[in-house]
């Protein structure tokens, strides 16, 4: 193809002005393939011709401030002239509306006679940022910080290859920063193990260098082990398994041989053995970006450009206060109006026996420290009443799913709200013993006999003579026992012994963990026993109907012990049978289980779980992945603990090595074969009501799971995919009438799922889902993104060829190669500030339930980005949150 050139320019653009208002014109004349360049050298007339022996399209732009316009279309099909009209839209900018319909023409006509690779401005920008060797968490320092490091690394005044990494600042990636050690040394002839200060400085500048000729150069050097300028089958496959072991992907290493094999098919389509560096050059320009993945048309993305969320700085004090309180109460009116409530109680009841207390007798022989235990025991028997109801979760159940007190009451706080009660129990018992203990029972001792007078009545004729007389009586010995039993389980209920996070030595090691928490609290059935003795048996209330402790008690003793009949028996007679077992990596314990007779439940909800091959008394809590829809309930158990540990082992010694077809380390499917393992008992007692499970209420649903904490949110997915299928069932009248007016209300119809995980092997535990999704979800309300935080972000040379590769293998089979699933998956964490402000653009004046499960670190970022969103723009966004 010749090209006719003018003013040395190899694509070239026609400008004139208008004198009436600001306007270009602006004509292009060409073939519909290759890059389309804006020229930057001005003058008041270009041309340029594209010589073939095709036709050419030529089109006449009016380019205005406020707007662009088609003025004239010569050649090209109706399809071209489509294409064209888009450019009338008002962009963000101008070269880059060009370059998009550029990319377009150039995808319309390609052909194999048009072999020139695009080194357009976009192509080589997306390549640079998919092959730096130096990024923002490697080398930022500059050369000053690297020849530190070398003053002090250095031996007899060389840098050995060992210490390389540490030196540049790489020192995650040892393996590949040999490699590119040696890449570098082969350039210069050095074959020594070490390098000179000076040499260092050579190899610093040349991988800090911006162009991408000397990235590529230096990228395809590290390929090329034997320096003869062609890279054959087996340097590709190291290389492969060099970078997946650099991003801990060992099913992507194991694979090695086979995807460098794809890389030589694309690259190497004449069999010559071996690919060039224009071949390398190629796959780079052709890879498509990481950050592509939210694909939004050109007007939603100049919103998201210029969206703005800067916080105004109010300079007032008082002002920037009461805003700050405003937003305060507008986020926590629930919590606030529960524990105003609460304290207003207590206050009362404390206030009510205070006075009392003041005018009878016993005041002027103990004084206020009389009132003040009294006033502190009225408060005690209503929160040990109270207390009992935030675990009572059958009731809570029903209360959130069958009547509207959800909408003032914050019933996903209720274990915190058990907390709090806890708490002021703490203080109430604190006064009360401390009160009696050290002042009441001295002062009565001291008292003179005509102080002791009117006490003969309630402490007997002759008084006590000595402190032994009232720790042995019946409210001496059950008040102290109760403040012993009461410590112990406040003491290993705190976040540093329960989780296990204090290193004792061993022999105390089993006074933290979990094991010791729940044993621990079961101690309240003797704590509730001596309480209501201790309430029975006072010194200065002789009258029944004045010892006020069990008409305190009565109702939530009576509520409470009912729940726990109800979950004896319903687990009792809910038996389950053991369908599937399957080991994941990650240790992850998958159990399918058969759904019991009249068990209904939400997505989002949880079941406690007990092992009797484990612990015939232990039940623990894990969120349902199966959805409503399924004919079997699903848990997926990661193993962190001595429970979740013994019972991974318990089903293990049950589980056959899975076979080619199947997920999993280990599997036991029940419905195949008749050599049927004997399988652990197992219990269920559920459902339970939980954050995740008022997805339905809103119409958009955006969705973050961390780890294993997608567990409740993969049964949201099926229950949508499920309403998708018969939906679309009902349309097509293949389900009766009836069932239709059977069906409750589906408000969801646009569902954002990202889930991050640091493992690649994690992505196994709910493949089958993922590619449910994507094969069923033909119109796009599902949208899927998963993260893999172990690959080096999008820029970093130590991922740029699983990039490359994932691209190729998604384009060829529709399979990613990391996660195994027809969705593609991004590497390190995502920008969650972008998905909130894509979220928001995409649902103008929409309320959007986020709700998140996983480890507490991202509660704080995602709650803050709720409510600033929701405040700066007209979506409002509603967090909930569910902490493991």
């Amino acid at each position: 193809m010749e090209i006719e050139e003018s003013h040395e320019q190899e694509y070239a653009w026609s400008e004139t002005e208008s004198t009436g208002s600001r306007s270009t014109r602006v004509g292009f004349s060409g073939p519909m393939s290759g890059p389309l360049v804006v020229s930057n050298k001005k003058s008041t007339k270009k041309s340029a011709r594209f010589k073939d022996d095709q036709d050419f399209v030529e089109i006449t732009l009016d380019v205005r401030d406020d707007g662009v316009s088609l003025q004239n279309i010569k050649g090209g099909d109706p399809e071209t002239a489509l294409l064209a009209t888009r450019l009338e839209k008002r962009p963000s900018s101008l070269s880059l509306r060009l370059r998009q319909v550029s990319q377009e023409l150039k995808r319309m006509t390609s052909s194999k006679k048009f072999d020139r690779v695009d080194r357009t401005k976009s192509g080589a920008a997306r390549a640079l940022r998919g092959l730096k060797f130096i990024t923002k968490n490697v080398g930022t320092e500059g050369w000053s910080q690297v020849e530190k490091r070398f003053d002090e690394l250095a031996v007899e005044s060389k840098l050995p290859k060992t210490r390389f990494s540490l030196c540049i600042g790489m020192h995650e990636s040892k393996e590949f920063a040999g490699e590119l050690f040696d890449a570098l040394s082969r350039r210069r002839g050095i074959t020594s193990g070490s390098i000179t200060k000076d040499e260092l400085r050579e190899f610093w500048e040349q991988i800090t260098d911006q162009s991408f000729d000397s990235r590529l150069q230096t990228f395809f050097d590290m390929v090329d082990k034997n320096a003869d300028g062609r890279i054959a089958e087996e340097e590709v496959k190291e290389i492969i398994a060099l970078s997946a072991s650099a991003n801990k992907l060992s099913k992507i290493q194991e694979r090695a041989e086979e995807y460098a094999a794809l890389i030589m098919e694309e690259l190497d389509p004449d069999n010559l053995g071996y690919i060039e560096i224009y071949n390398l050059e190629m796959l780079l320009l052709q890879a498509p970006a990481q950050s592509t993945h939210i694909t939004t048309d050109s007007r939603i993305m100049s919103q998201m450009l210029s969206q703005k969320l800067v916080p105004t700085k109010e300079h007032n004090p008082i002002k920037r206060g009461l805003r700050a309180l405003a937003y305060f109460v507008e986020d926590n009116w629930k919590r606030i109006w529960i524990i105003a409530l609460w304290l207003a109680i207590c206050a009362a009841l404390f206030t009510w026996k205070f006075i009392e207390y003041k005018h009878r007798a016993v005041f002027h022989v103990m004084g206020y420290c009389v009132t003040s235990a009294k006033g502190a025991a009225e408060t005690l028997k209503f929160n040990m009443a109270l207390i009992l109801l935030p675990v009572c979760r059958n009731t809570i159940t029903w209360l959130r799913s069958k009547t509207k007190l959800g909408m003032a009451v914050p019933f996903d706080d209720n274990i915190n709200f058990h907390k709090v009660i806890a708490f002021g129990i703490a203080i109430g018992v604190g006064i009360h013993a401390i009160a009696h203990l050290t002042c009441d029972f001295p002062r009565l001792l001291h008292a003179t006999d005509e102080e002791y007078e009117p006490m003969k009545p309630f402490f007997g004729e002759e008084r006590p003579n000595n402190y032994w007389w009232f720790v042995k009586g019946t409210e001496g010995w059950t008040g102290i026992t109760i403040v012993v039993l009461m410590a112990i389980a406040y003491t290993l209920a705190q976040p540093w012994f329960r989780r296990g996070r204090l290193n004792l030595p061993k022999p105390l090691k089993k006074l933290t963990g979990f094991n010791a928490f729940w044993y621990s609290h079961h101690l309240f059935v003797i704590v509730y026993g001596l309480f209501i003795v201790h309430g029975y048996y006072l010194y200065l209330s002789k009258k029944w109907y004045k010892k006020t402790t069990w008409m305190y008690l009565a109702i939530p003793m009576i509520l409470y012990a009912c729940e726990r009949l109800l979950r004896a028996f319903r687990s009792g007679y809910k038996s389950v049978k053991i369908l599937k077992v399957a080991v994941y990596p990650g240790n992850v314990l998958a159990l399918h289980m058969s759904k019991p007779q009249g068990f209904k439940y939400s997505s989002g909800q949880y079941i406690f779980v007990n092992c009797s091959d484990v612990s015939p008394f232990q039940w623990h809590p894990f969120s349902i992945t199966s959805a409503p829809g399924d004919d079997y309930v699903s848990v997926h158990i990661r193993t962190l603990g001595d429970w979740t540990s013994q019972l991974k082992a318990v089903f293990a010694r049950a589980c056959q090595p899975a076979s080619g077809d199947q997920s999993g380390l280990l599997r036991a499917d029940m419905l195949q074969g008749n050599n049927i393992p004997r399988m652990p008992n197992i219990l269920i007692d559920g459902p339970y009501g939980a954050p995740a499970q008022d997805y339905k209420n809103y119409e958009v649903i955006l969705l973050v799971g961390l780890g294993i904490g997608a567990t409740p949110l993969i049964s949201i997915l099926k229950d949508v995919l499920n309403n998708m299928k018969q939906q679309k069932d009902i349309e097509e009248g293949m389900v009766e009438s009836g069932v239709k007016n059977k069906r409750k209300p589906f408000a969801t119809n646009r569902a954002y799922f990202y889930w991050v995980t640091r493992e690649q092997g994690s992505f196994e535990w709910f493949k089958g889902v993922m590619d449910d999704v994507a094969e069923y979800d033909k119109d796009g309300i599902i949208e899927l993104h998963n993260y893999c935080t172990s690959v080096y972000e999008e820029g970093d040379a130590r991922s740029a060829l699983i990039t490359m590769l994932q691209s190729l293998h998604h384009a060829k089979s529709g399979v990613d190669i990391v996660s195994g699933t027809r969705v593609k998956t991004h590497f390190a964490r995502p920008n969650w500030r972008s998905v909130f402000k894509h979220t928001a653009l995409k649902h103008p004046g929409k309320r959007v339930g986020v709700f998140y499960c996983g480890a507490h670190a991202l509660v704080g970022e995602l709650k803050r980005l709720s409510l600033d969103f929701s405040r700066k723009t007209n979506t409002k966004f509603d967090f909930h949150k569910e902490n493991f």
